[in-house]
């Protein structure tokens, strides 16, 4: 009997994943019964695939996703750094800091305003603190000398979807204009933080069954019902997200396969006012897993709207950002600059939320003398 692949290119993986990665929205109570039912392939089969894929490294985190500007105040972050201290820099962010989840050097085909912000991490802290005051702190550490934050007015994509996208044509996009989600924070009691901290929590891989939520309810100390009521009181109060199995897409696999090459973050900048409008038009196109309404600022010739894409040919990268272009034209939607900022190193974890972790964190940093 040959060994079962793990690489994302099986026919039979692919199709687990081309629902798994983001087409299971929202909180479900057996989520993997629901990827089995969507994708036609049997629930062992899916249990035992995803398993295999997750301890393989093919599948980086199996996880119930937040929608976390409206749990803690977050923003995009571009920091200015020299480029004999860029690493450590980096370094610093993805091991050091709980609280800053994607870590990445960009770069740009040209000098253009914006190309000296060299790092670029998303940042996250809980309601009632300051993102100044936690990036002034990661400054005293990693020898940055600027930083640049950017946070989100409004959502208009927000998914994965790798295996999906690849068939994916320039130019391809939902019927309407994408729904902005605007950002708003959503306060929690003591129960609900303890219930949602589990909900969130990465699932190892023998944790993967048909009933993963058992075993969350009791570490949250609730009745699983009441774990259930919990969980889908949060979901209406737009709080959480989908439930996702996340693609290693930025390292190759075992085998030197790899999901993507190219990670694309576009910038347009469009007439103040006009912003949810193209936003929009923007966000409707398939082959974007980010879409938000960020203000650049004069630093970035004031871009408005951003985006990420993903793929394996940077000249078919641009093709689907020209595709972008041609339809905002087309919709009477002006565009004063716009540019591409690609992704070169690039570290992804799970950004911590956690009010008494934060106030530790800082405590800590505070306390630590910066390394030379």
């Amino acid at each position: 009997m040959s060994a079962i692949s793990v690489e994302h290119t099986d026919p039979v993986n692919s199709q687990i994943l081309a629902i798994s990665e983001d087409k299971i929205q929202g909180f479900v109570r057996e989520p993997f019964e629901e990827i089995a039912r969507l994708s036609g392939v049997d629930l062992d089969t899916v249990l035992t695939r995803i398993r295999l894929m997750l301890e393989a490294g093919t599948i980086r985190r199996v996880r119930q996703t937040l929608i976390a500007p409206n749990l803690a105040d977050g923003a995009l972050v571009a920091w200015r750094v020299s480029e004999d201290k860029l690493n450590s820099a980096f370094d610093f962010m993805f091991q050091q800091d709980p609280f800053s989840g994607h870590v990445v050097v960009r770069s740009t085909d040209q000098q253009t305003p914006g190309s000296e912000y060299r790092l670029w991490t998303t940042l996250k802290v809980p309601v009632g603190t300051s993102m100044d005051v936690h990036c002034q702190e990661l400054m005293r550490h990693t020898g940055c000398e600027k930083y640049k934050l950017m946070p989100a007015r409004g959502i208009f994509a927000l998914g994965v979807g790798h295996v999906r996208r690849k068939t994916i044509e320039p130019g391809d996009r939902i019927e309407k204009a994408a729904q902005m989600m605007p950002v708003h924070n959503v306060p929690l009691n003591d129960l609900e933080w303890r219930v949602l901290l589990e909900i969130k929590r990465e699932f190892e891989p023998q944790e993967l069954t048909s009933n993963p939520w058992a075993a969350r309810a009791k570490a949250a100390g609730v009745e699983l019902e009441e774990f259930f009521q919990i969980a889908e009181s949060l979901q209406s109060r737009k709080v959480i997200g989908r439930f996702s199995t996340f693609l290693e897409h930025v390292k190759p696999s075992q085998t030197g396969v790899r999901v993507t090459r190219f990670n694309a973050l576009f910038h347009w900048a469009v007439p103040q006012g006009r912003e949810v409008e193209a936003g929009g038009e923007v966000g409707r196109h398939e082959i974007l897993t980010h879409c938000y309404w960020r203000e650049g600022g004069p630093d970035f010739k004031h871009v408005n709207i951003m985006s990420v894409a993903h793929g394996t040919d940077k000249g078919r990268v641009m093709e689907h950002k020209s595709a972008i272009d041609a339809h905002l034209a087309s919709c009477g939607i002006p565009v004063s600059y716009t540019n591409v900022f690609w992704g070169g190193r690039s570290e992804i974890k799970p950004s911590e939320i956690s009010p008494l972790i934060h106030k530790e964190w800082l405590a800590k940093m505070k306390a630590a003398t910066p390394a030379a």
